[in-house]
């Protein structure tokens, strides 16, 4: 049961994130660097205490006693992360909600979802899953097939973007995508994937404050035999401070360069549908955390975890790829390789989820 539960809160939050560009997509008359900054402000700092004061108990008192190593690694791997999440924006502009994800997140899916167990195999610390169980053991062998034949899935939606590349005019191409290019948006996605999966270095570096948290429910809850759902909720703070820095610094910069200041105030413009679409969009970001940490709660934080939260937000993304007819004018041929790199990836996340259920 708990491992169907993980499953189903790492779902619900990879529809989260791979639905949350679409109501910037919808934005009127403003530019990327205004959009982008107002949803990351809802992301990254107003919802995330929200989230806490509702979950967590004197969370703020938490993060206020966590060690100055904690918190400065938390914070760091946040500043990290942000940059890679600045790319994630440029990615979809180039490429498009269905390639872009595919594979900026192939990348994060790997590097996330590999290098905290290759730490701990030389940093080991009980409880953690080192490379070598992974190797070793029968259930994380099976997680290893399922993380390569991800990476095999990534790779067949690239190649479909390749296709894509070949067949269709400019014109065609930027009817669904308004920007499209391909060497660009690959360059982009590349290093936003490898930055991106500073996040869950993130979440690694800042688990003394998860543990913390879940001590003190325990505690509270002396019943309770499992792990407290919302105990990453203190993490994502901090976390998300060190991204918030990152991206308010650029977009700053954007405003100053290209003197879009008065999109903020530009009446000409639906001010209050964009503020209200950047609004949904920054909640629809943090949500994926958010039922990422319910999920991680259940399966452990791990490489079953982390694949499994990218592997649904490439499923999420791609089925809003294809609704927003980014693939119409493609060949058969391309149609198909797009669909059985989808295909790839639902039997990757199925191995993953098999193999941590026989853990």
């Amino acid at each position: 049961m708990q491992i169907i539960l993980g499953i189903i809160f790492h779902f619900i939050g990879g529809g989260a994130s791979g639905s949350f560009y679409v109501p910037y997509t919808k934005v009127k008359g403003w530019h990327w660097e205004t959009f982008w900054i107002v949803g990351g402000l809802f992301s990254w700092l107003i919802i995330p205490p929200i989230a806490a004061w509702l979950t967590i108990p004197h969370f703020a008192e938490i993060i206020s006693q966590s060690s100055l190593s904690t918190f400065s690694w938390t914070y760091f791997w946040g500043v990290l992360w942000g940059i890679g999440g600045l790319m994630y924006g440029l990615g979809m502009r180039y490429l498009g909600m269905s390639l872009g994800n595919s594979v900026l997140l192939g990348f994060t899916s790997a590097f996330g979802a590999l290098a905290p167990s290759i730490y701990y195999n030389f940093y080991p610390q009980d409880g953690k899953t080192t490379f070598h169980d992974l190797l070793t053991q029968s259930w994380g062998q099976v997680v290893l097939i399922g993380v390569v034949l991800c990476l095999v899935g990534i790779f067949i939606c690239g190649r479909a973007g390749v296709l894509k590349e070949h067949e269709l005019s400019e014109e065609k191409k930027k009817e669904s995508v308004k920007e499209f290019n391909l060497v660009k948006g690959l360059i982009v996605c590349i290093l936003a994937g490898i930055l991106s999966a500073c996040f869950n270095y993130g979440i690694e570096a800042g688990s003394k404050m998860a543990d913390a948290a879940n001590e003190a429910w325990k505690a509270s809850n002396p019943l309770e035999t499992g792990n407290f759902l919302y105990r990453n909720n203190v993490i994502y703070i901090v976390l998300l401070w060190g991204g918030l820095t990152t991206n308010l610094i650029w977009t700053l910069f954007l405003n100053i360069r290209n003197k879009t200041f008065g999109d903020y105030t530009n009446k000409k413009t639906p001010l209050i549908k964009n503020y209200l679409l950047c609004a949904l969009a920054g909640t629809l970001w943090f949500l994926q955390f958010f039922f990422y940490g319910m999920g991680e709660s259940k399966l452990g934080n791990g490489a079953s975890s982390w694949i499994l939260h990218m592997s649904f937000i490439i499923l999420v993304a791609n089925m809003w790829g294809f609704a927003l007819k980014e693939w119409k004018e493609v060949s058969k041929k391309t149609q198909t390789t797009i669909i059985v790199g989808i295909i790839t990836i639902i039997v990757s996340v199925i191995m993953v989820g098999y193999g941590n259920s026989i853990k």
